[in-house]
Parts: C-alpha cells; structure tokens; sequence
C-alpha cells in the first residue's frame, strides 16, 4: 500500500522500543507518534474523540467502548500484561486479614470500576479466593473512560476530594485496588503476592493482559490491510525485545522487564506472545469476568472482538 502517516500513540517501552526508534519500520506506511505522558489521558482521548488512527488502549476499556458503539477495533497485539495479586492493598494491622474479610465491606478502586487492574484484581478474589464480589460495595475513585457505561448497584465513587490512601488509614475502606500505595503502614493483602501470582500462571494459565493496540474502523474499512501491517508491526518490534530478555542483553532492567524475564524462566515461553490462539484461555477469562462484574452485559465471541484480517495471526 501507499505509505500513509498513522497518528499513533503508545507508551515507550521494551517491546515498542524499536518502532519509536525506527528499528523496525512498518510496511507501507509509518507511525506518526504523539507523546502522551500520562497514558491514560491518551486512552480517554481515543475513547471520547477518536483523536489517534492506532492507539494502545486498556483491555477492559477497549471492551466497554466497543460494547458502547466506540468506532475502533483491536489487534492481538498485548502491549502490556501484569501480575495482580499485590494490586489489592490494607492497612497493616487492620483486622482484614484474609480476602473473604472483605466481604460487607467496601473496598476502593484507583479511578474507575472498569480499569483493567480492578477487573483482574477482583477476578483473583472470587476465583482463586471464593470472595463473593456482590457482597462488597466497590468506591472508585474516578470516573469512566467511557461515559455512556452505567455501573452495577454496588460500585459508589469515592466523595470527590478524598484519597484512597486517606480513606484506608482512616478505616472507611477495608482494602484499595491498583492504588499503588508504597507507605510502611500499607501491605499486601495476599501474602507473598508474587509468588501466588507465578502459582497462578502455573496452575490456572493466569498471565494477565492489560493492553492492546486499537485502530479506527474508518481507516480499517478505507485501507483493511492496515489491521494486518499494524499487527506485524507491532510484533517485529516485540521480537526483538523478546531475544533481548532471552539473552540478557537488557541493561538496567526495569520492574517490568524483571518480571517478564521471570515469566521467561518459568514458564520457557515467550513471554509476550501476541495472537488469539497463544492467549485465547486467558482472553476468554478476561470475558467471563468482565461478565460476572457487569463489565460487559453479554458475553462476546473473541472473534468479534478482534479486526478482520488479524484473527489467525500470532507472534
């Protein structure tokens, strides 16, 4: 096709590093990249006003757009995925002590009810756990980035101006998801997080996504080798980081990278595999829970949920 400029945003990071430094070039055309430095303020923009032609996007968020009649469509191409058994924090020496605790209680969620960590977060308690989501009252602290979606009875936003962390020290919520809080006084609710994390991945094929790459559907519909090329794109760059892990050519790893090269270790598997089929059981857990927590209204068929063209494609 004839090269076409792609406004496109998306974190600089190990598997994208070499489409922003132009080591892999995509196929007829290139990326226009805008920098966006709170990531999510680019997801609210391709959310609201289609602002980007290709855009990495928050998995839950992507899901209840397109639920919503937002016009674009995902490609398999997992920019990010996470550990989320430490996302669920309580204030050390409260007397929530295991997650079933949490039940009758109410419990905080950074930003919205929708974000993809409180969605696996809360997938954790019920399935790993036994938590009966419907006995907690979920507090965001945030609103959502799709302003159509209407949450269930049990999701009450935090009162504007108030912290999560201030809510938590002062006892009003039992516990807080995705907030992040590194303070002495604030741990853990699941012990050892990490390590029940890679027991999950072993035993129930638990790896969490978190983001993917959406493209708009006018472009799609004018140019439908532009889902394919976005895709290989994307998944040339990966490779590249993905020998780089393998070899141990990193310098100065970050968090991140760590616990993708400890997913390597474990698992002797590429650690970010791209596709349907190499993520179709954790995809389809992903649907189920969205499901469950009235994420969604009804379930949907992986393949609607990927462009055309893209569907067979894996790397």
């Amino acid at each position: 096709m004839a090269e076409h400029l792609l406004k496109t945003v998306t974190r600089t990071q190990g598997n994208n590093e070499a489409l922003k430094s132009g080591a892999v070039t995509p196929e007829g055309f290139r990326f226009e990249f805008e920098e966006v430095p709170v990531l999510v303020q680019g997801f609210r923009r391709m959310v609201r006003t289609l602002e980007f032609d290709v855009c990495e996007m928050a998995l839950t968020t992507y899901l209840v757009a397109k639920a919503h009649g937002v016009a674009f469509t995902a490609v398999p191409a997992f920019l990010v995925r996470g550990f989320h058994h430490g996302a669920i924090q309580v204030a050390a020496g409260s007397d929530v002590r295991a997650p079933q605790d949490l039940e009758g209680r109410t419990v905080g969620v950074n930003r919205g009810y929708t974000v993809t960590t409180g969605v696996w977060a809360r997938a954790i308690l019920q399935d790993e756990y036994g938590v009966d989501l419907s006995r907690i009252t979920w507090a965001p602290s945030g609103d959502e980035h799709v302003a159509q979606y209407r949450a269930p009875a049990n999701v009450v936003p935090v009162e504007p101006g108030r912290a999560l962390e201030e809510l938590l020290r002062s006892g009003e919520l039992a516990a807080v998801i995705g907030a992040d809080i590194d303070a002495p006084d604030v741990v853990p609710l699941i012990p050892d997080p990490t390590e029940a994390a890679v027991r999950a991945l072993q035993t129930r094929g638990r790896y969490p996504i978190n983001h993917l790459v959406v493209v708009r559907d006018e472009l799609l519909r004018e140019r439908p080798e532009v889902g394919p090329a976005v895709f290989d794109a994307f998944a040339r760059a990966k490779r590249q980081y993905v020998d780089r892990l393998r070899s141990g050519a990193i310098d100065a790893p970050t968090a991140t990278d760590r616990m993708y090269q400890q997913v390597l270790e474990v698992t002797g598997a590429d650690p970010l595999p791209y596709g349907i089929e190499p993520n179709r059981a954790v995809l389809e857990q992903l649907l189920r829970s969205a499901v469950d927590q009235r994420i969604l209204d009804r379930p949907v068929a992986l393949e609607d949920v990927f462009a055309p063209g893209t569907t067979d494609l894996t790397a």
